[in-house]
């Protein structure tokens, strides 16, 4: 099964069927209580207690203690190449029981089932069961202990790795010799192109980027950007239903998105965009009165004065422009939207 990453290319999955599920969760359990208290404090990717937000936060942390250059690793396809060898003997320096051992290599072998033929593996652990993220996690552990080893100041998310220095010059160090270790030690590749060493607000991490002082931490370009393009689609004027329903569908992706992106300490993005969203809703509405006569009605049954109510039915703006007119605003106002269950995006902290 493949389904597509948003910088491009494809992801495969590999999902395994229910049994198989089940009996790596119970795997995962056991071994997951035996290692993670040994994995590295930096490390804060699928493991319990821990979170995206606390390493986002880390990070902010390091900026502001005058690391402002970050060396921003992206590892190409870490899932798909984690060497099987290499994988087995770590965990075989602690899994005594050869059953065990057995098992987690005929998950890593099991193949890829594609157009109804199963694509034998050699490498990398197939994502889409629960024991993955964590077979990954033991591989990268000898990156996060190198890195301590070092002296280093990182936070590392899954294959999300950034590594915070003083200058420009020593992140150009450590970019290349911290590439050789990943390509010499752990057989793993260092995707050029998108690997960087810049000034943090240049650079996203974990869809966030950090003001260069640290004083600020935002909603990276591209992870808005992501927004918009999804809320258009759901509010795609020509999808011919009610505002109720269009209400209904948008609401589960604005809640979800609100509990991640709500950590970023930028208010006025969070409330420009509820704006935003507001805007296309009315502009949705104002295309389904579709004529002067039903938008003169409508406005006048939501408070409307005569004479502005007119005006605004008669008007030959575009759509877009009349979502902005001061009666469409004015009768479609925010409690409108509330009161038809729109969630907000900022929510106010306590008084």
């Amino acid at each position: 099964m493949e389904i597509p990453k948003p910088d491009g290319g494809v992801r495969r999955l590999g999902v395994p069927c229910v049994v198989d599920r089940l009996i790596q969760q119970a795997v995962l359990q056991v071994l997951q209580e035996q290692w993670d208290s040994t994995f590295s404090e930096h490390s804060y990717g699928f493991r319990p207690g821990r979170s995206a937000h606390q390493a986002v936060a880390q990070a902010q942390r390091y900026i502001a203690e005058g690391y402002n250059v970050v060396v921003d690793l992206d590892l190409e396809r870490v899932f798909d190449r984690v060497n099987h060898d290499i994988l087995m003997s770590r965990v075989a320096a602690r899994v005594t029981d050869k059953r065990v051992l057995k098992l987690i290599r005929a998950f890593l072998n099991a193949g890829l089932l594609e157009d109804g033929l199963i694509r034998p593996v050699e490498e990398g652990t197939p994502q889409g069961g629960p024991l993955s993220p964590f077979l990954s996690n033991i591989v990268l552990d000898d990156l996060d202990k190198e890195l301590a080893r070092r002296g280093h100041r990182f936070c590392r998310y899954a294959d999300d790795c950034n590594i915070y220095v003083r200058s420009h010059r020593a992140g150009e160090r450590v970019m290349a010799s911290i590439t050789r270790f990943l390509t010499d030690k752990l057989r793993l590749k260092v995707n050029e192109a998108k690997s960087a060493v810049a000034r943090p607000e240049g650079r996203k991490f974990l869809g966030f980027s950090i003001a260069n002082d640290g004083s600020e931490r935002r909603i990276a370009p591209k992870a808005l950007a992501k927004f918009k393009d999804r809320v258009r689609d759901v509010t795609c004027r020509t999808r011919g239903i009610n505002l109720e329903r269009i209400i209904k569908d948008l609401s589960p992706y604005l809640i979800g998105w609100r509990g991640y992106f709500g950590f970023c300490q930028t208010p006025r993005v969070l409330t420009n965009l509820e704006a935003w969203i507001r805007r296309r809703l009315r502009m949705y509405l104002w295309r389904q009165w579709q004529n002067g006569h039903k938008r003169f009605t409508e406005l006048r049954r939501l408070g409307i004065a005569k004479f502005a109510a007119s005006v605004a039915a008669g008007s030959p703006t575009g759509l877009w422009r009349m979502s902005g007119h001061p009666a469409v605003q004015h009768a479609l106002r925010n409690h409108f939207f509330d009161a038809l269950g729109l969630p907000r995006i900022l929510v106010p902290g306590p008084a």
